[in-house]
């Protein structure tokens, strides 16, 4: 009997928004992934908390441990040992909790892209600042 095919690659894009949120962590800095990774770290700690999937602090430790576990190092996320193990551990997540942990996710690169905007408009004003001292 053959194998089912599936017509995902990877187990993160059954979720639109959660394989959208990964293709934004992948293509952006190594500063920004680990930021990101850190914060996902922290949201997937809370949401085990809040279902009551963690109770004590050896769960949690458990958890992260079972992020770290290496797989390989073909895949974009092994690159760094912080974006792996959030990685890891939102793969071991119930796929309700991906989900709930994936508009997270969304939220907080929003906010990312919003601070950016914010920083890039502040930088303008400054520039158009400086070259309003330089006239005078």
């Amino acid at each position: 009997m053959k194998e089912e095919k599936t017509e995902y690659r990877r187990w993160y894009d059954k979720d639109p928004i959660l394989s959208k949120t990964m293709k934004v962590l992948q293509t952006s800095t190594d500063e920004d992934q680990i930021r990101m990774s850190i914060n996902l770290i922290k949201i997937i700690i809370e949401h085990n908390i809040e279902s009551k999937s963690f109770t004590s602090i050896e769960d949690i430790m458990e958890a992260v441990n079972e992020g770290v576990i290496e797989k390989g190092n073909a895949r974009w996320y092994d690159i760094d040992n912080t974006v792996r193990t959030a990685i890891q551990m939102l793969e071991n997540c119930s796929e309700e909790m991906r989900s709930k942990i994936a508009k997270k996710m969304a939220d907080m690169i929003v906010e990312k892209f919003n601070t950016s905007d914010d920083d890039k408009q502040e930088d303008d004003d400054l520039d158009e600042l400086d070259s309003d001292d330089d006239d005078e």
